[in-house]
């Protein structure tokens, strides 16, 4: 019989959070090797986790961490969003955003095979699908550097990074925090696709331009006129996709250009926005269509 304890079981239970009795059969398995016993409940995690592959994880948080001047913004997904207020979910969510400032992998497949504490960031998403139950999946990051911002809305169902130009004298007062946050919930709650007008492509200006003429012309205008309109409503299709022209969140009196300059006047230099990325949850993404009460029913079936 297999040399292990109550209390060998109970430690593993906590190692791996896997069941009672799941537990005491590794132990007996591996004749009482700890270790062993954990290795044996990895590889059956892994087939859990096969299993799990399939299914739509949708759910989950956004979130940002910043050291230094170095950041990272990072989407890992879950199926419901039990999980997305799980502690252990959340720092794995932390533990992977580290590993891109760290070691700065170039796409999520690179980042998988990142080493870290316990094995490869691969090992503990197995470990967590395991542990927590559900599919869960590493979606997108970037990597940033520089003078950096960020803002998490909603405990992760929206989050931004901003890159600001400053000198480090500038960086550390409160007024540059202050703007930059503001700069961040702008982007959170407007969701510009650019900076500045200037970096529209041209090809998406023009179509966008015979867009706005056809409308025109549905509306009965003569072309003269629908070619005026057109000019009129492209300001408008400036203020909905750039940054720079749209209207301040907290001063409707004010485009957000203006804002940055009335703050730079107080710091004594020209801040500049010079890039962005905005996350927000399960964006595109295939969603459950079932409920908790249809999928409860179903399991009495």
């Amino acid at each position: 019989m297999a040399d292990f304890t109550a209390k060998d079981v109970q430690a593993l239970r906590e190692r791996t959070g896997v069941g009672m009795m799941d537990c005491k059969n590794a132990l007996s398995e591996s004749g009482g090797d700890f270790e062993k016993a954990v290795e044996l409940l990895r590889e059956k995690g892994l087939a859990a986790a096969a299993k799990k592959a399939g299914r739509i994880a949708a759910e989950g948080i956004v979130d940002v961490l910043i050291e230094g001047n170095k950041g990272a913004i990072i989407e890992v997904n879950s199926e419901t969003d039990f999980v997305a207020k799980n502690e252990s979910f959340r720092e794995f969510v932390k533990m992977c955003a580290k590993t891109v400032i760290d070691e700065r992998p170039a796409d999520v497949e690179s980042l998988l095979k990142c080493k870290v504490i316990g094995g490869t960031v691969e090992d503990e998403l197995r470990e967590k699908i395991l542990t927590i139950g559900e599919n869960i999946k590493i979606r997108r990051f970037e990597y940033y550097e520089g003078n950096l911002i960020s803002y998490i809305h909603g405990g992760g169902t929206h989050a931004v990074i901003v890159s600001l130009s400053a000198d480090n004298e500038t960086a550390g007062k409160q007024e540059f925090a202050m703007l930059g946050k503001d700069i961040a919930m702008q982007i959170a709650a407007a969701n510009p696709l650019y900076i500045m007008k200037e970096q529209i492509p041209s090809a998406e200006l023009d179509k966008e331009r015979e867009i706005l003429f056809a409308q025109a012309l549905n509306e009965g205008k003569p072309q003269n006129i629908a070619e005026k309109m057109v000019d009129g409503r492209i300001n408008k299709y400036f203020k909905d996709v750039a940054l720079l022209e749209q209207t301040f969140v907290k001063d409707d009196k004010l485009n957000v250009n203006q804002y940055i300059s009335s703050i730079s006047k107080q710091l004594g230099e020209d801040v500049k926005v010079i890039s962005f990325t905005r996350y927000e949850k399960g964006e595109g993404l295939e969603k459950r269509s079932d409920n908790f009460a249809e999928e409860v029913a179903n399991m009495q079936k």
